[in-house]
């Protein structure tokens, strides 16, 4: 007489499913490279973010460090901003007011610099008014609120008509800096190309006690858009 024991519905519904063929190879996969890196499992872990963090950096946000005072007392020398890169790549244009980061090559020097947008294509831009502002489409904007403190928006006269596909750009300390102004006589102009632009500086992440989000400034909301010409 068979006397072994018949396994029971129950008991067949509760046996553990075999584990996939496929997930037993990607398992055998991450063994494998954990054994064949130094340091295993944690070495494994830290090259993943290692990957993340260049992913990230070249496509979606960019740490950059402020090399001069040109734009202070926002930015100051030593400070590290986050610049999004992806500000301007799905059909937004740069508006008046941002702070953008771009490569200055062939422009203003082979380097990435960071200043503020003042005009965009199509703007005319004079200085100055009877008060010694700076006028965009025949509307005087009040930078004070960013100007570096005693500095004049210009000592320098200038009109300048911004041509599509390129911005004018300005920083706010503006004693002490070299922008659109210094170079309207150069190549392009003094004009950025919106394709040389890297990114939007949105943050100060450090140091931490000055760790702030970069608004665009309300100066610029009336100005009207361009389309002047000569």
């Amino acid at each position: 007489m068979d006397t072994e024991a018949q396994p029971t519905e129950r008991d067949r519904s509760s046996r553990p499913e075999p584990v996939a063929a496929e997930g037993r190879s990607r398992f055998a996969l991450v063994s494998r490279i954990t054994d064949w890196l130094p340091g295993g499992r944690l070495s494994l872990i830290v090259l993943v973010c290692l990957v993340f963090l260049l992913i990230l950096n070249g496509f979606v946000v960019q740490p950059f460090q402020i090399p001069s005072g040109s734009m202070e007392n926002g930015l100051r020398i030593g400070d590290r901003v986050l610049v999004n890169k992806l500000a301007y790549r799905f059909g937004a244009e740069p508006r008046r007011g941002d702070v953008v980061v771009f490569d200055g090559t062939g422009y203003f020097g082979n380097a990435d610099y960071i200043k503020r947008v003042v005009g965009v294509g199509g703007d005319r831009v004079v200085c100055c008014d009877k008060e010694g502002r700076i006028q965009v489409n025949g509307r005087s904007v009040d930078e004070s609120t960013f100007l570096y403190p005693g500095d004049s928006p210009s000592t320098v006269s200038f009109t300048a008509v911004v041509p599509d596909g390129t911005l004018f750009v300005l920083g706010d300390h503006r004693s002490d800096s070299s922008d659109s102004r210094d170079h309207l006589g150069s190549p392009g102009g003094g004009m950025i190309p919106v394709s040389d632009v890297i990114g939007r500086a949105d943050w100060i992440v450090w140091p931490a006690g000055h760790w702030i989000r970069i608004d665009r400034p309300s100066a610029y909301a009336r100005v009207s858009a361009g389309g002047a010409h000569g």
